[in-house]
């Protein structure tokens, strides 16, 4: 039976550290666009920096920025709404 948890390899601390240098690059790039683009920038800078990025890398950058404007775009309306939701996360 293989287990969920390993000892870490070279490899694998190589492949984590090169996948953690593309996200903050993306990111970097998210926010450079996000100002670059005024009010369009929540939607064009995660596509553009998914763009930027190859493979499953680049899916993984706009499926997470897509779920994060999601969220904040349903807590800020949850939140001018009414105020039933102050305090919570």
């Amino acid at each position: 039976m293989d287990a969920p948890v390993k000892v870490p390899t070279a490899k694998g601390i190589g492949a984590g550290f090169k996948d953690f240098g593309i996200g903050a690059v993306a990111g970097l790039a998210m926010v450079l666009l996000g100002g670059l683009f005024g009010g369009l920038g929540f939607l064009a800078a995660p596509i553009l920096a998914g763009a930027m990025v190859k493979g499953d890398n680049a899916k993984v950058i706009t499926t997470v920025a897509g779920m994060a404007l999601g969220m904040a775009l349903l807590s800020g309306s949850a939140s001018s709404s009414g105020g039933a939701n102050e305090g919570v996360m």
